[in-house]
């Protein structure tokens, strides 16, 4: 019998998929920060290892051959956040978690409003190996970018 979660994945947009794994992210973020409130060694590291796990799925689907400056920009992006929460896990942060929970929140933002764009042009998706997802517009590319531009560094 299949979860209510999968079930509200059935049918959802490439992109949509995507945004489902930046919510996992944060979710995991926010249960990491509970775990440090809670000096809850064991819970930390298991939320943060969810987290890392979603953002090197994530890495790892990157397609450089198609994604051009996007997909660079997003793999910096994921080397970034990995290594803020690794950090903060070292030190069992909350701010730490919370200053990567913004970040992977901005570009979850720049994502759905890629999947609330009215026409997505079929001959630029699949920036991902399995998830086909929409290529960013000029203008949403420059927001990543942005992204790649905040003064963080791996």
């Amino acid at each position: 019998m299949s979860t209510y979660r999968e079930l509200s994945l059935e049918g959802a947009s490439a992109v949509d998929l995507v945004v489902a794994l930046y919510d996992g992210i944060i979710r995991f973020l926010y249960a990491a920060c509970d775990a440090c409130d809670r000096d809850d060694v064991t819970g930390r590291r298991i939320a943060v290892k969810r987290a890392l796990d979603i953002i090197i799925h994530l890495q790892a689907r990157l397609r450089m051959d198609i994604g051009g400056r996007p997909a660079a920009v997003l793999s910096e992006f994921y080397a970034s956040v990995f290594a803020q929460i690794l950090q903060g896990s070292q030190a069992a942060s909350r701010s730490k978690f919370e200053q990567a929970i913004e970040c992977v929140r901005n570009v979850r933002e720049a994502w759905k409003q890629i999947a609330a764009s009215p026409d997505p042009q079929p001959e630029q998706e699949t920036a991902f190996a399995s998830i086909e997802a929409p290529q960013p517009t000029p203008q949403q590319a420059l927001e990543l970018d942005t992204v790649g531009s905040s003064g963080w560094t791996a």
